[in-house]
């Protein structure tokens, strides 16, 4: 007798968030593209655009921060300042510490004042004040407002100010998820302006050359809608939004095994141990000579950029690295669990061709598939890490068996 057929888990973002997104980030290229601006400045636009079509469909239309897991009470009268206040002060000294030890971080790593991370720390040196400024508006309101206000910002204002040993565990994932934010964001921050910039200033007859230029242009494309959706998600990570860090990864392992995917330690950056593009050519030079070929892998390259970006795109307001933000089930992931780290690694075998090399040493191709390969397997690390830090949430555990019992039956 079959086991009774499970039901999809309902996913934690509508596929209206990220389409809304996508649809400001395709008007603001054609105006920038039109117009020219190809700057930073039209840069970050650009992240705007994705952003506030999110923000407006996720409260109006999906009315997310009506959401228990806000953790807000909107059934009854805010709550008193006076009654908040305390509570607020302690929060607020601990948020404004944490600033300043990521604020520290930055200053002294010397990484973070080179090449397009100058872009980054200049506009973070500049968004700062503000920042500090409207966080007391902020948290003065939502204390009111919150059902249960003592949380890992105000544990740690807590400990700082003396005034009790503080929660351990609530301080500790504090400061993880603000590490994370802060890790990341500077990263995303700097990639932003070369990509946008590529895609809106290069010409048509450019474009248009060849396949391998149609398909170089696309994949552009896709990593640019990537990134400033990406970029979306650290930035607005808010419980009225419903975008907040529920929980950041508590395993060391998850910690390495993200870390070593992005600079400064990145280990697949040119020279490093798992650099795998020694004597290696793009997939153009290998094929270019066999037109319908070029077409159909380029085709095929564009497909996984795609899926890669659609993956980014499903998240909507909530895509973050080594976080719980809510279980998505919906897009993609109604396909996989990890439909990002798979087409990415596909797209990776398929534009390097690490087999094959231009000076013809067999040592080269074989090491270069073997790193390749190692690759891939911290990529696979990665997702059973994610899978043990998820897996602490009953519903991520519904929709694995979920996916599980599906593919067996498609099987």
């Amino acid at each position: 007798m079959s086991a009774p057929r499970l039901t999809r888990p309902k996913s934690a973002v509508s596929t209206g968030v990220g389409l809304a997104g996508l649809a400001g980030l395709f008007a603001w290229f054609t105006i920038a593209r039109t117009y020219g601006m190809s700057g930073p400045l039209a840069a970050l636009a650009n992240v705007a655009a994705c952003a506030i079509p999110m923000v407006l469909w996720s409260v109006l239309v999906d009315r997310v921060h009506r959401n228990p897991s806000t953790g807000l009470d909107w059934d009854n009268p805010a709550k008193p300042l006076s009654e908040t206040l305390d509570i607020s002060l302690t929060k607020l000294a601990g948020l404004w510490v944490t600033w300043t030890g990521i604020g520290c971080v930055y200053a002294i790593s010397r990484f973070y004042w080179t090449d397009n991370y100058l872009f980054s720390m200049k506009l973070l040196i500049l968004t700062a004040p503000f920042l500090f400024v409207l966080s007391v508006p902020y948290i003065l309101w939502i204390d009111t407002r919150l059902k249960h206000p003592r949380d890992g910002a105000w544990a740690l204002g807590q400990w700082l100010m003396g005034a009790g040993p503080g929660d351990r565990a609530a301080i500790a994932d504090h400061l993880r998820s603000w590490a994370v934010k802060g890790f990341y964001l500077a990263f995303m921050l700097s990639i932003i302006p070369g990509g946008f910039a590529e895609i809106v200033s290069k010409p048509w007859a450019e474009i248009i050359a060849s396949p391998v230029s149609v398909a170089n242009y696309l994949i552009s494309f896709m990593f640019v809608i990537d990134v400033g959706m990406a970029t979306v998600g650290y930035v607005l990570t808010m419980k009225p939004l419903d975008a907040h860090i529920r929980s950041a990864m508590p395993y060391a392992e998850g910690w390495v095994a993200a870390l070593i995917c992005y600079p400064p330690f990145i280990l697949m950056g040119n020279g490093g141990p798992l650099d795998y593009h020694q004597a290696t050519a793009d997939w153009g030079y290998w094929i270019g000579a066999q037109p319908v070929l070029l077409s159909i892998w380029g085709a095929a390259l564009v497909l996984l950029t795609a899926i890669y970006a659609w993956a980014t795109v499903a998240f909507g307001l909530r895509f973050s690295n080594l976080t719980h933000r809510g279980i998505l089930t919906h897009g993609p992931y109604a396909w996989a669990k990890h439909p990002a780290y798979l087409s990415k690694n596909a797209f990776w075998w398929l534009s390097t061709l690490p087999f094959l090399v231009t000076n013809g040493s067999m040592t080269d191709a074989v090491r270069n598939t073997a790193i390749m390969a190692l690759v891939s397997g911290v990529y696979y690390w990665r997702a059973k890490t994610e899978e043990k830090h998820l897996g602490n949430d009953a519903t991520y555990r519904d929709y694995s068996r979920w996916m599980k019992q599906r593919w067996r039956r498609n099987g």
